[in-house]
This record gives C-alpha cells, sequence and structure tokens, in this order.
C-alpha cells in the first residue's frame, strides 16, 4: 500500500496566491452582472435603516490617497451596518460646481470665452466635471466600494440645484438673507469673493511699515504736557497697500498710552504709542533716547483728529477691542474697505467704505505712484512715497501666517463689495420647515440655535464638538454669493428701481419647479424672465422692471444642501442621516455649511454623529505632494498590489489620527494579507469533501481543544462586531491577525495537522476538526468581508455549500455564537473552568516549545517528534496536566509525554525535560512508537495509523 495516498492532505482550488490585480476585476464584473448593491437592498428590505450620507468630492482629478481613504473608511461602515442587520443605503456623490473646473475650462477655452454666452461656459464646465466623475466612480468601485453608483447625486443636476434654491428661498423667505456692502475674503487672481472655508493660512513674507500719522487738533486736549508739541501716532501695518484707503486709527479703550518725545536730532517730534509696546517701538525706529512725557488711557483718544500721512484727507481716532499689545505699536490704521474688524468699525462711526480697488486687485483713483497696479505689486511704491514724505519710521520684511486662497493658493485680501449674505444673528422665525413647536417661544437667533444643535450631535472625535462650536460662536455673517459663472445662480428677481430682490414665495416655488425641469443652465435664458408675470410690481417701490441676478452661490452653500437633496425622498434614506464622515478640515466646511443649511431648512442639525479622519502623510510625517515624490497613488497600489490591499491598509490605521503612509507600508500590509489568506487556505484545504449537513459533529462530542478554539472565535468575533460598532478598524484588522497568525495557525493549526491528516478520513476525530474549522471560516469569512470585499467573496465561492446559501457573502450577516457553536443553548459560549485550563496548557506548551527548541540547537533531538517530554509540576498544574495527559503529545508534536507530581524548580510551576522518545518512527505519521511493527500486515506503522489503514481496506 502507497502510504502517501492514505494521508488526508489539503486539497483546494482556492489558490495560494491571490492574483489580486487580474482577479479582482473579474469580481467586480460578477457584481455587475449580480447587481449586487440592489440584492442587498433587496435582502435588507424593511430592516431598521442606517444612513451613512456622503460627502462629495470634488470630480477635477483622479482618486489620490485621502479620497480613497475616505471611500473605504465609508464603505467598511455601510457593508458592517448591512452586516449587522441594518439597510443601510449609500448614495455616493459629486461636487461638480466651482472654481476650479471652471478655471480649467478658463484655460481650454483661452480668449474664446469672452465671445461665449455664460450658457455656453456652463456646458463645457459640465462636461469637464462629468469626464472627472465617471473617472473617480470607476475608481472607487476599483477599491471594492459599493454604492449606488449608476444613480449617484451629483451637484449639477437639475434636481440637486432645485433643492439648493429651496434651502435659499427659505433663508430668503425667513429674513435670514440680505444683499449688503462688507469687506471679504476676496481673491484677485480668480476675480472672486470667498467664504471663510475657502481660505487656507500659508506663510507669506509682507513688507511692515511703521508710519507717523500727523495730530491735527490740539495736543493739550490729549494733555497739558503736550502743548505746543509737534505731536504723531505710529501705526504699523504689514499691507502697505491698504494705506490709501486708512480712514482712520483705532486704539484699545482699555489699553494706556505713552507720549514719548524725541530729542533736536528728531526735531523734539512727540509720538503717541501704546505704553507696553513703547521700548519696542523706540527700538525698531531708533527712538532709544525719547522720554515720557505723558500718559492716559486709549479712550481719551476717541475722535482725536490726525492726517493722512500722503493725502489730503483727515483721519479719526477710534476704539477697538481688536487693538493688541503683542506687537507693532498698539495703533491700528483702519481701512474699512479692507478688513472684516475695520469695515465694523467704520459701521460704528460712518466712515465711507468705498473701495478703489478693483475686482482683479487694481488700485484705482490714487495718485500715480500707486494708480494702475495690482495690490501687492503697489507695496514697494508706497513705501517709497512714505520715504518721500518723510513719513516711514521704519521698514523691514517679516514672514507670517497669512490667509491664501484655497483654489489657487495665492494671497486673498480684504475689499469692500455688495454681496449677498446669511445673517447669523438673525432671529428664528417658527415657521422655519419642521421646527413651529421648538421655536416658536425661544427667541433663538441662527447662530444660538445652531450652537444648541451641536450639542445634540456625537461628536468622533469629541473635540470636534468645541472645535465647530467655536468656529459657529465667533464666525461673521455668511457670504454666500460669488461673482462666477459656474455654480447655480442666485435665482431671485431684482427690482430694476430700487435694487431689492422680490421675496415672494409663489415665484419662489415657480423657480425651484422650472430649475428641476430645466436645470439652473435655463436661469441664463430668456424663458426665466416668463417665470415674472407682466406687470408685477416690486413690494418696496412698485416698479415693473425688473433683472435677473447673475452671481452664483458658494459652492459650500451647493454641497451643504446635499442632505435636502439626497435625504428624506425615498423610505430607506430618511432625514437626518445617522452620520457624516470627512477630514477634520471640514468642520469648517462640509459639516459647517451642511449644519447651517439644515439650521434654516428644517431647524435641526442634519446627522446624529460626526467623525472625522486625519490627514495622510509619509512616513517623516510630511504632507504627501507631487514636488516631493512622497505620493502614493492608490490606483497604482490597485494595478499592482490588488485594491484590497488599499482596502487593508485602511483598516490597520486608526483614521482619528494623521496616518502614514509609503510604498514600504503597503508591501507590509500586503505580507499580513498573505498570512489571512494562508489561514483561509488551509481551513478550505482541509474542507475537501465535507460535507456540512452529513459530517458535522455536535459541540460536546468534539475534543477539548476543538470546543476551546470555538469559543474563542466566539470571543473574537464579538470584539470584531463591537469594533464595527465603534468604528475601530485598526483593532480588527490587529485581532484578526493575531488570531489567525498566534490563535490558529502557530497553535490550532499546528496541533491540528496530525489530526487531520492521519485520522481516518470520516473518523469523528477529524470530522470534529473540520467542523471546527468550518464553522471558523464561516466566521471568518463574514466579519472580514466588509473590510476584505474582494477575498471573502473569493472565499466564499469555495466553502462548502450549505442549503439556503446565499450568492454573495455581503447578502449575509455577521455570525452568532450559536453559528459558531452550532447551538443556542444558553450558557454554552462561556466556560470559564475550560478557558482558565487552556490558559494553564498553553504556558506550559510555551515552556516546553522552548525547552525543545534548546534540545534540537544541543542536537539532542533533530526534529520534535523525535522527542518525549517529561513534566514534573504541582497543583493546581499537575491537575490540569493529568486532565489532559492523553492529548498533550498532540498539543506539544512530540512522541510522548509523561507527567509527574512533584516539586518544581524554585519559582517555576512546572519543570520540562526533554529525552529521546522510545520506540520506532511511524512510516505514515512520522511519531515515534514502541508499537511499531506489532501489526504483522502493516510492519512500518503506529498502532494508530494501522488502524486506520484497516479501516481504508475495509471500506
Amino acid at each position: 500500500m502507497d502510504l502517501k495516498s492514505t494521508i488526508n492532505l489539503p486539497k483546494t482550488g482556492f489558490p495560494m496566491k491571490a492574483g489580486l490585480p487580474q482577479n479582482e476585476p473579474k469580481l467586480l464584473a460578477r457584481w455587475e452582472e449580480q447587481r449586487i448593491y440592489d440584492r442587498i437592498r433587496e435582502v435588507r428590505k424593511g430592516a431598521p435603516t442606517y444612513v451613512l450620507h456622503d460627502g462629495p468630492p470634488y470630480a477635477n482629478g483622479p482618486i489620490h490617497l485621502g479620497t480613497a481613504m475616505n471611500k473605504c473608511l465609508k464603505d467598511f461602515i455601510v457593508k458592517s451596518k448591512n452586516m449587522a442587520g441594518f439597510d443601510s443605503p449609500y448614495v455616493p456623490g459629486w461636487d461638480c460646481h466651482g472654481l476650479p473646473i471652471e478655471i480649467k475650462v478658463d484655460q481650454m477655452l483661452g480668449g474664446k470665452k469672452l465671445q461665449m454666452a455664460a450658457v455656453d461656459v456652463r456646458a463645457e464646465c459640465r462636461k469637464y466635471a462629468e469626464k472627472f466623475l465617471d473617472l473617480q466612480r470607476s475608481q472607487f468601485k476599483r477599491i471594492g466600494v459599493f454604492g449606488r453608483f449608476d444613480q449617484p447625486y451629483s451637484t449639477m443636476t437639475p434636481q440637486y440645484e432645485a433643492a439648493v434654491l429651496d434651502i435659499l428661498y427659505r433663508f430668503l423667505e425667513n429674513d435670514f438673507v440680505y444683499k449688503g456692502l462688507r469687506s471679504v475674503y476676496w481673491c484677485v487672481f480668480d476675480e472672486t469673493a470667498l467664504a471663510e472655508a475657502e481660505v487656507e493660512y500659508e506663510n507669506h513674507t509682507s513688507p511692515t511699515v511703521w508710519v507717523k500719522y500727523p495730530f491735527a487738533g490740539d495736543p493739550a486736549s490729549l494733555d497739558v504736557a503736550l502743548k505746543g508739541k509737534k505731536v504723531f501716532t505710529v501705526i504699523w501695518t504689514t499691507t502697505p497697500w491698504t494705506l490709501p484707503a486708512s480712514m482712520a486709527v483705532a486704539f484699545h479703550p482699555d489699553e494706556e498710552y505713552v507720549a514719548l518725545e524725541a530729542g533736536p536730532e528728531n526735531n523734539d517730534e512727540v509720538f503717541i504709542v501704546g505704553a507696553r509696546l513703547a521700548a519696542s517701538v523706540q527700538e525698531k525706529t531708533g527712538l532709544q533716547s525719547a522720554r515720557e512725557i505723558a500718559r492716559f488711557p486709549g479712550r481719551k483718544m476717541e475722535y482725536a483728529e490726525f492726517r493722512h500721512p500722503f493725502l489730503d484727507r483727515k483721519i479719526v481716532g477710534v476704539l477697538a477691542d481688536y487693538v493688541t499689545m503683542d506687537q507693532g505699536t498698539g495703533v491700528v490704521h483702519t481701512a474699512p474697505a479692507h478688513g472684516a474688524e475695520d469695515f465694523i468699525t467704520g459701521q460704528k462711526y460712518k466712515i465711507d467704505p468705498t473701495c478703489n480697488v478693483d475686482k482683479a486687485g487694481i488700485m484705482r483713483y490714487g495718485l500715480p505712484e500707486y494708480e494702475g497696479k495690482r495690490v501687492f505689486d503697489a507695496n514697494a511704491p508706497i513705501v517709497e512715497l512714505l520715504k518721500a514724505r518723510g513719513v516711514l519710521m521704519h521698514s523691514e520684511k517679516m514672514e507670517h501666517s497669512y490667509p491664501h486662497c484655497w483654489r489657487c493658493h495665492n494671497p486673498v485680501i480684504f475689499r469692500a463689495t455688495e454681496q449677498w449674505f446669511i445673517g447669523m444673528d438673525t432671529p428664528m422665525k417658527p415657521t422655519t420647515k419642521g421646527s413651529a413647536s421648538k421655536l416658536e417661544t425661544t427667541g433663538e437667533t441662527m447662530r444660538s440655535r445652531t450652537l444648541h444643535e451641536i450639542a445634540k450631535v456625537k461628536w468622533d472625535p469629541a473635540w470636534g464638538e468645541e472645535r465647530i462650536s467655536n468656529m459657529i460662536a465667533t464666525r461673521p455673517d455668511w457670504c454666500i454669493s460669488r461673482q462666477r459663472v459656474w455654480g447655480v445662480p442666485i435665482a431671485v428677481f431684482l427690482c430694476g428701481n430700487c435694487g431689492k430682490p422680490v421675496n415672494d414665495p409663489h415665484i419662489n416655488r415657480k423657480v425651484v419647479q422650472f430649475v428641476s425641469q430645466h436645470g439652473a443652465d435655463a436661469w441664463y435664458t430668456p424663458e426665466a424672465d416668463a417665470i415674472l408675470s407682466d406687470g408685477h410690481k416690486c413690494a418696496h417701490c412698485a416698479g415693473t422692471k425688473f433683472r435677473k441676478e447673475t452671481d452664483i452661490l458658494d459652492v459650500w452653500f451647493e454641497s451643504g444642501s446635499s442632505h435636502a437633496a439626497v435625504l428624506g425622498h425615498e423610505p430607506n434614506l430618511p432625514w437626518p442621516a445617522d452620520l457624516y464622515l470627512e477630514g477634520g478640515d471640514q468642520h469648517r466646511g462640509w459639516f459647517h455649511s451642511s449644519l447651517l443649511c439644515a439650521i434654516g431648512y428644517e431647524g435641526s442639525a442634519p446627522y446624529r454623529m460626526v467623525a472625522t479622519s486625519g490627514w495622510t502623510l509619509d512616513e517623516q510625517g510630511r504632507a504627501m505632494s507631487k514636488s516631493l515624490g512622497n505620493t502614493v497613488d492608490p490606483v497604482e497600489i490597485a494595478d499592482t498590489l490588488g485594491g484590497e490591499i488599499v482596502r487593508m491598509w485602511v483598516a490597520s490605521v486608526d483614521f482619528r489620527e494623521d496616518v502614514a503612509c509609503s510604498p514600504q507600508i503597503m508591501q507590509r500590509v500586503a505580507g499580513i494579507y498573505r498570512d489571512i489568506r494562508n489561514t483561509f487556505r488551509f481551513i478550505l484545504g482541509n474542507l475537501d469533501g465535507f460535507d456540512p449537513v452529513k459530517d458535522a459533529v455536535a459541540l460536546e462530542q468534539m475534543q477539548p481543544i476543538d470546543q476551546y478554539m470555538l469559543r474563542q472565535a466566539v470571543e473574537v468575533s464579538a470584539d470584531v462586531q463591537r469594533s464595527y460598532e465603534e468604528f475601530a478598524f485598526h483593532k480588527i484588522y490587529h485581532r484578526i491577525n493575531n488570531f489567525c497568525g498566534v490563535e490558529l495557525s502557530a497553535f490550532y493549526f499546528d496541533v491540528l495537522k496530525d489530526r487531520l491528516y492521519t485520522s481516518g478520513r470520516k473518523s469523528v476525530s477529524r470530522r470534529a476538526a473540520q467542523t471546527a474549522i468550518w464553522r471558523i471560516g464561516e466566521a471568518l469569512v463574514r466579519l472580514l468581508a466588509p473590510i476584505m470585499s474582494f477575498t471573502c467573496e473569493e472565499v466564499w465561492q469555495y466553502l462548502p455549500p450549505v442549503g439556503g446559501r446565499l450568492e454573495s457573502v455581503h447578502l449575509t450577516t455577521f455570525p452568532e455564537a450559536g453559528d459558531l457553536l452550532g447551538t443556542t443553548e444558553a450558557g454554552v459560549a462561556v466556560d470559564p473552568r475550560q478557558a482558565e485550563d487552556w490558559k494553564t496548557v498553553r504556558a506550559v506548551r510555551e515552556t516546553v516549545l522552548k525547552a525543545l527548541e534548546e534540545a534540537r540547537n544541543q542536537k539532542l533531538i533533530g526534529g520534535n517528534l523525535q522527542a518525549q517530554v517529561t513534566l514534573t509540576a504541582v497543583d493546581p498544574v499537575f491537575s490540569v496536566l493529568e486532565r489532559f495527559k492523553n492529548d498533550l503529545r498532540y498539543f506539544f508534536i512530540v512522541s510522548a509525554v509523561e507527567v509527574k507530581k512533584g516539586a518544581g524548580n524554585g519559582d517555576a510551576p512546572v519543570v520540562v525535560q526533554v529525552g529521546k522518545a522510545p520506540g520506532l518512527k511511524c512510516e505514515r505519521c512520522w511519531n515515534f512508537s514502541t508499537h511499531v511493527g506489532e501489526d504483522k500486515n502493516y510492519p512500518t506503522v503506529c498502532e494508530r495509523c494501522s488502524a486506520v489503514l484497516k479501516e481504508i481496506v475495509k471500506a
């Protein structure tokens, strides 16, 4: 008899080499054919819903590591919720409007754009956005993301644009919206206003100047010590180009100011500066010898008159709490046209906010020295002008954090222009949709209501609540207008006589219906004019001529309206969402704008929970950039290592922190993947011929080690499902990796090989082992499916067929304890005594393995099966070993074990002695036995193998 042919060697079609780049597309095609997303919806129909609402990525390029991480995290959550028994739909979305796309199209069109109608430019922008929406959709699907990709939401569809306008009109009808002159962030390169969320801070080098303003009143009115003196105040600024717009000088009302008298070398001039900054000013301006001759509070400077340093203009002294004493002079020049705080101060003191800087940042109506220059180019000539006029006291370069445009990354300015705003401190009306009962008697404002709602939301990490609360508490009114073409228009009619908007709910609804049918492009056609009936009169001045507003809405208003466009219209997509998940920068972006839009729309937050992820960095902690050459392309990783490796990398990190990635890290993840794949391959290989219906063995008939490992698997399953609930995917990654590598491969499978390979093919002991690994495999494939979506689907096809089995692992639910144990009997899942026994046995096993290694190193034995181990132990260890004595040789993978009761060695509870096993080597199982040769029919095998061979012959 060929003994090798009697060994139950593993057999499976599940390949050791995954070939992910080649095989994943085949699974994607299979899922497309199955319409897997729709099938999940069918199976989950009627279950409780869990809605993760997708934050729309921008459709202007291929996906990058950050967007891949974001989509994988969402996919983990959605799939795990579906497998936890929820109906968890996922509607992916795209942000398709906005300046980045319009700029790209501008570059493509060149001068041709100037001759094109707005609707034609918008058509070109639409084509550009559609191209990248399609590209990103295919790339997200390539890394295994499930969703309603055939019906996503996009900010450029008519239905979505109409939803945006519906929210705008709710704000308008409830008196939140106003049009007014304000000093707002302005990009002179993109020629548009910017919201705070569209501004990023980067390092910038500015010319810094100390400039003296002559006092124009009676110096004695400030202090008798100044009578007859030449008095000046000294301002400090990092934006010399704003000096032509200087209309006032601001002092802090509660700070002390000093008058410093310079010597004859400075014409005995007197300079008023903040007392706490006097020494610094003296050092910078060379006035070290100046002496203090007077001291008075800042409030004394209110309405004091000064003269502009180079223009024929009076300058008024004003008071402002924002004046600080950390640098400069303690005196701030005030240009209402070019600063948010300056503008507010200007309003308080009724100062003209006229702006003489055009939309391209060109200085107008000024002196020849700077007329026609762009603001940043005007700095140098204005500094020279200050020198020529004898008012420049000091200048230097300063590197500091300065606001930049998030789109073009150029420095921005403040510019006073007429814009549309949403008032943060406007009282809420009880008529706000869905909120009458809540708001009727509260008298809340938009700001206070928003802060109230933030406290109801669960923030993960918890610091997100304070962060967004601080932003809402201190933010100015929301500038929602942009002077561009590609976006949702502020679709209101303006009176040609008084300029006031038509705010008629009936007309507003007609516009919403018009846009939902024809799209926002139609606003730019004559057909939109017909929405206003002939003879319509302005409610303010009775005017009868109207024009359409051509500004578009802030894209953050658009994306912030997504909850209203997507949720609340289908049974399994209720409003509000259970979860929003995006990067930490979205506290001032999408989380922020969505919250404000929802307060205006429903009076409450659009989400129950908000989770935020960190940044993707390289191994040195640097941000990824093409210039540094440290980027990791998820599409390239999918094409070389597999989309599964991208997914596993995402699962391996705590997404709440900044996370590191590199090609080397991806290779390490691929190594872990191979280990887990080999775990599945061992299970599948040893289930050859196993029929769960006929061959499964009940828990009570199993050997203790099988029972123990199934109970361990129950514990792992509970841990993993708990981690899914906590979105702690990194815990799952490490828990499963440890379970597969340490618990299964290095222990259970190692012990099991002898029984699986050498026992009778249909023996109870072998079938018990197969039952255990089958149940563990069935559990693992479902527990890992949300993360290892490709591989688990592949494994699912190779597991033994059972009745009622669904065609995809993604249609199943997570395992319960009864699935692993084969029984739902109460109390079976936990056996404290067994757990404690195995803790002891495994501790002794570690000691034995070390002793065997030493014996091999000392050449006492060749392999472990040549060994006999003698264990000397005291209670309670001895009693445990005595109970397991017949199985210990299998646990330790040696040929014989003897257990003796006796004193341990010092503190060690057990003493291990390794010697050569008695008897001969069995040619079939390679164990040594004194019974080899006893069976004359099979003289080269042990008594155990002899019995198996007889069964084979008999069969």
